[in-house]
């Protein structure tokens, strides 16, 4: 009788405990704030199960936040409270500008930030009429509270310093960590998709990033710019962009990305035929979203429904837009 005594105080404890941890006053964080009033480009949603809160990730806007990731929270997808400042890039770092793109990822008990760091310092000799050939790739850092702070697993990118990249992603396949990313149009004129393995700690890369797939194999794609050749001739520039990996109910391995059709930015899906990550890989014949939205992610709500967000538009006030979507087993459709 007393161990049965003992068992059933222990377990109302925990469920007081987990109660407890439920029951966050998010409107001590400040006054709520509707999503479509939220500036954010590159939205990143994170549904933490242990507070029933969702949180919203987005690259510091401020001229002081230059460097750093801010955190709106919200209990319903519709209200978010924030930004607090979860992340700043530390001054000794080997680069050190403006984040874009921030993805959090837990691994292992911790999380992970994966940020494409920016800096105007040139690493290469400037083309007459193309972007600049500036250092910018994805970094990773870690921290056991999505909270904050985040802090640096090194001071160097992860992604090679001779690559301009960004839109680093996780993806973990028979117990290997990889990073998914975009090797960029302005440096290879066809935007790519790397996959590069991680260590088992992802600190650090543990082999050499190979191409699994090319903006221009999309057939609706339209480039963004062209590239001029030494005798005259001019290439076509196409932008492979917000890369994320999603396996479906019926275990289709499928990369979620964007780049533009007919100027507007777009949401479009490349499977793996083998169903691992190496591929090969194809692209769908069309996208499944194209009014001038894009760099998708996806995440379940608490109801285990699963959604869809990205940007829109893709200038101006950009804002979140969260969508309904269902995993037919062999893709992923808009509600």
């Amino acid at each position: 009788m007393r161990k049965l005594l003992i068992l059933l105080v222990s377990a109302a404890a925990l469920v007081v405990s987990c109660k407890d941890r439920k029951s966050i006053d998010l409107s001590s964080l400040g006054s709520g704030v509707p999503t479509d009033s939220i500036y954010c480009r590159d939205p990143f949603i994170v549904a933490d199960a242990a507070t029933r809160t969702y949180y919203l990730f987005r690259s510091s806007t401020t001229a002081e936040g230059l460097g750093g990731v801010e955190a709106f929270r919200s209990a319903d997808l519709k209200t978010w409270y924030g930004p607090q400042r979860v992340f700043t890039v530390p001054e000794d770092n080997f680069i050190n500008g403006p984040i874009w793109a921030p993805e959090v990822h837990q691994y292992k008990g911790d999380w992970y930030i994966f940020a494409t760091i920016n800096t105007d310092r040139q690493w290469a000799e400037s083309i007459e009429g193309w972007p600049k050939f500036t250092y910018r790739g994805t970094q990773i850092f870690r921290s056991k509270s999505l909270d904050g702070p985040f802090l640096p697993l090194g001071k160097e990118l992860t992604t090679p310093k001779e690559y301009m990249s960004l839109d680093g992603t996780l993806w973990v396949e028979d117990g290997v960590p990889y990073m998914v990313f975009c090797h960029e149009w302005v440096q290879t004129v066809d935007g790519t998709f790397e996959l590069m393995p991680l260590k088992k700690d992802l600190s650090a890369a543990a082999g050499d990033p190979k191409t699994i797939f090319t903006a221009s194999q999309a057939p609706w794609i339209s480039p963004i710019n062209y590239w001029t050749e030494p005798d005259g001739t001019k290439k076509a520039a196409y932008v492979s962009d917000g890369d994320f990996v999603y396996r479906t109910k019926d275990g289709e391995l499928l990369i979620l990305w964007s780049s533009f059709k007919n100027g507007k930015y777009c949401v479009a899906i490349s499977r793996s035929e083998s169903g691992k990550i190496e591929g090969p890989w194809t692209c769908d014949p069309e996208p499944i979203f194209e009014e001038d939205g894009g760099h998708p992610m996806v995440f379940k709500d608490f109801d285990g429904g699963l959604k869809l967000v990205f940007h829109q538009p893709n200038s101006g006030h950009s804002h979140p837009v969260i969508l309904s979507v269902e995993d037919t087993g062999k893709t992923l459709e808009i509600k």
